[in-house]
């Protein structure tokens, strides 16, 4: 029986700041964003969107009446929780009207922990088969203004419907897996950014990714040139790039070539979006899947998932006849229609997101879009809203 990702759908901001704009007001040479670090737009994250309306407002869409129906276990991996107790999926899963008969988990290992949900699901639905699951990765990046990780913020949410004989990806049950205590970057309960040691996280992640892509060839016997592409979680865009080239040295220089090519597709929607932690490596999948003409039926792709702190592991897909039918075919467009904000704005609207205080708060949400948003904070609890309802 083939399980894995049936849907894909994705949600962000309806803004962004533009990367060589924020170079200079930053007093950087616009090469070291577009180039150095390879984004060109940034998403900005107004204060009416947070974790769990990103997720939701990714998920509804893609969601029929047949799938609600069969939906019995929804898992957000996030690391921008809004409660140290409760878990966003609650929220999520009432602002989608799931059934209440449903299992609801908030997953949490830095940028890895939609991967860890997805292995849940795939194990779930193998003995459900007639049942599917929810998972969601939604973070939104914070590192602060005029700090060294400013550039590698942004923000999202990537929806994944898994099931049985799914329309897109079938995944296989082996996986290399290696996991450490490691201060790459971490946020204590007082921080509302995150910490992080910037090249030493980035060394952090092309050894992981070494040591188990080569576990994984090793463990099962098969050879790199199998692989049709490598897909890598993104926190910026350059980052999977020197992973990539950490593995051409075992291919020959067409498959070199082959593989470079697939990776520039598998990071155009990234580059417009800038990161968001969990779900980085499920936008490289989206892009790969939405932008590549080359890929074709029945090709294996590979997929590197990281997570500082540090956890990694890769494994494979098979792409399924109709892969093209569970994809989120509208979102090209959506992101070219988002509204440029200056860097003011842009700073307005990251100094103004709802405060750890409890306080009532009200947020304004005359200008978001969205059909889920947050409105504020009533007697220490957040207050979201579906317009539909």
């Amino acid at each position: 029986m083939k399980v894995g990702i049936d849907k894909l759908h994705f949600a962000t901001s309806h803004l962004y700041v533009d990367m060589a704009e924020l170079a200079v007001a930053r007093q950087a040479e616009p090469d070291k964003y577009l180039i150095g670090i390879g984004q060109s737009k940034m998403a900005v994250i107004p204060p009416s969107q947070d974790a769990v309306t990103l997720a939701a407002n990714a998920a509804a869409p893609m969601l029929t009446a047949e799938d609600i129906a069969a939906i019995d276990l929804v898992v957000v991996g996030t690391e921008s929780g809004i409660d140290n107790s409760k878990a966003s999926a609650i929220y999520v899963a009432k602002l989608l009207g799931l059934n209440r008969r449903v299992r609801t988990i908030e997953m949490k290992e830095a940028c890895y922990a939609a991967t860890a949900g997805i292995q849940l699901a795939q194990d779930h639905i193998r003995i459900h088969p007639d049942k599917k699951a929810l998972v969601i990765g939604s973070d939104v990046a914070r590192y602060g203004l005029n700090t060294p990780g400013e550039p590698t913020q942004g923000g999202g949410a990537v929806a994944m419907l898994i099931s049985a004989d799914p329309q897109v990806l079938a995944l296989g049950t082996t996986t290399s897996l290696l996991s450490a205590d490691v201060m790459d970057f971490w946020r204590p309960l007082y921080h509302t950014e995150a910490l992080v040691d910037g090249k030493y996280s980035s060394n952090i992640y092309i050894d992981y990714f070494q040591d188990v892509f080569k576990d994984y060839l090793k463990t099962t016997h098969t050879r790199p040139e199998a692989m049709t592409a490598l897909v890598f979680h993104l926190p910026y865009t350059k980052m999977g790039l020197k992973a990539l080239r950490s593995a051409l040295p075992l291919v020959d220089d067409d498959q070199q070539k082959r593989w470079l090519a697939h990776f520039e597709h598998a990071r155009q929607l990234n580059r417009q979006v800038g990161n968001l932690y969990t779900g980085s490596l499920y936008l490289s999948l989206l892009s790969q899947l939405l932008t590549d003409p080359q890929l074709q039926p029945g090709d294996q792709l590979g997929l590197f998932s990281y997570g500082s702190g540090a956890e990694g592991e890769f494994y494979t897909g098979e792409l399924q006849p109709d892969y093209q039918l569970g994809l989120d075919a509208g979102l090209p467009q959506r992101l070219a229609r988002r509204r440029r904000v200056s860097v003011a704005e842009y700073e307005t609207l990251f100094n103004q997101q709802l405060q750890w205080q409890a306080e009532d708060q009200v947020v304004s949400v005359a200008d978001d879009p969205h059909r889920f948003v947050l409105t504020g904070q009533k007697a220490e609890q957040r207050q979201y809203l579906d317009r539909e309802a």
